[in-house]
């Protein structure tokens, strides 16, 4: 009862428009007040700030930068015509440009919400004025863009490696193929949406034009073998792949390409501490958040709860699946991440369920709740952009949520899929 009780709180405050660490905290507090745990209340600054000085939380606002750094400094648009060189021409045209376009990006960036706001306005303004549908051009935007926190580096990945002390290493490495396979179902959805619809497409581009837009792009595309290559070697640790991404990514802007200029960089870092300060602030909150479930042995209860229902592995991860997807219509990703992690670990532990492949499910899970309304990140960045009602892109969606939907349970009952690459690269 006291599970349901604090679940139905958090989402009640959060549903009458509260903010979701502000709410994570009032819930803690008035939990700890009811239960007549008063003392503990003076616990609350020590352990928010416990959660949030992690040397490996370091990377959050340094990927962050990297990616404002990337939209800033022209990359995008480097990465866009390359990406229509190699797929313009296939039905969907600047539809399937869109998504190797994230594919591309993500390998930057890490935040969903980065490539939506950033490539997108790209790849939406292209579509625009080659005659594609506004709704379908926002949709298959904000539904590609999701592609960027499962292929390396990722920001819910490092948030669930520090969580979980499990390897940043091996989450990166495992999110290659199901984030290859996110791009191979959004452009089989594009593919037959165009057919039907018949949207334009490009002529095939000329070798010399791939090779020319290759070449322009040559440099940002080294961005992920940077950063992942150098932490598999063990030059740097993810934290410090971080900062050489952002090193990397201001020498190109400032004096390889020099699209930015130094007036340009205090806007930029402005942008970077805002989003940073609010993903912190929900960490903070949800360290003490919890603790609260912790101290109330509220993961034992949740665990005893799902065995009663099935002892069956495949049956209860169904069953968080399930759980995830309704917390990602209310919450926002990171949040589902970090209200239940604490809970599933101890669940994934009972049933033997491999840490790393668990980690990508939660990742996918929280991906789907980017572009499911209420609280759909995703649908609200393309949706301030186009002007289009959340309701208009939601009906749009379905195509490609039940793409992302299908990796999803690919990768929550084929081990392989997420785990071949990281044994192969670093054993098992």
């Amino acid at each position: 009862m006291t599970t349901l009780l604090i679940f139905a709180a958090l989402i009640g405050l959060i549903l009458v428009g509260v903010p979701v660490a502000v709410a994570m905290g009032l819930t803690a507090i008035g939990t700890f007040l009811v239960l007549g745990q008063a003392d503990i209340l003076t616990m609350v600054a020590q352990r928010m700030y416990a959660s949030t000085t992690s040397f490996t939380l370091l990377a959050i606002p340094f990927f962050i930068l990297a990616g404002n750094l990337m939209n800033t400094g022209g990359i995008t648009d480097r990465i866009f015509r390359f990406a229509r060189a190699l797929v313009g021409h296939i039905w969907g045209g600047l539809g399937q440009v869109n998504v190797i376009a994230s594919l591309i990006f993500s390998g930057m960036s890490g935040a969903a919400v980065a490539d939506a706001a950033g490539l997108g306005q790209v790849e939406m303004k292209a579509m625009k004025d080659n005659g594609y549908d506004w709704r379908f051009s926002a949709a298959i935007t904000a539904a590609s863009s999701t592609i960027g926190p499962v292929i390396p580096p990722s920001i819910p990945l490092v948030i669930y490696g520090y969580l979980t002390e499990v390897s940043v290493g091996r989450l990166f490495l495992a999110g290659v193929v199901p984030g290859a396979l996110m791009a191979l179902a959004l452009m089989i959805a594009v593919y037959f949406i165009s057919r039907r619809r018949r949207y334009p497409r490009d002529t095939r581009a000329p070798l010399k034009e791939i090779l020319m837009s290759g070449k322009s792009a040559v440099l940002p595309l080294l961005t992920p073998v940077i950063i992942v290559g150098g932490i598999l070697s063990g030059e740097f640790t993810p934290t410090e792949a971080s900062v050489v991404a952002c090193v990397y990514a201001l020498l190109l802007g400032l004096v390889v390409y020099r699209s930015i200029r130094i007036r340009d960089l205090p806007a930029i870092l402005w942008d970077t501490l805002t989003h940073t300060t609010r993903i912190m602030f929900i960490i903070a909150a949800a360290g003490f958040f919890g603790w609260l479930l912790i101290l109330n042995r509220i993961p034992v209860q949740v665990i005893h709860g799902l065995t009663s229902l099935s002892d069956n592995a495949s049956v209860v991860m169904l069953l968080i699946i399930a759980v995830l997807l309704v917390l990602g219509c209310f919450l926002e990703g990171i949040a589902v991440l970090l209200i239940t992690i604490p809970i599933f670990q101890k669940i994934i532990v009972h049933f033997a369920i491999d840490p790393v492949q668990f980690g990508l499910v939660m990742t996918l899970a929280s991906m789907i709740g980017l572009l499911t309304p209420p609280v759909g990140m995703c649908l609200y960045a393309v949706s301030s952009i186009t002007k289009l009602s959340i309701g208009d892109l939601s009906k749009e969606m379905w195509p490609y949520l039940l793409g992302i939907f299908l990796v999803l349970l690919a990768v929550a009952y084929i081990p392989a899929v997420s785990l071949w690459l990281p044994n192969l690269v670093m054993g098992p």
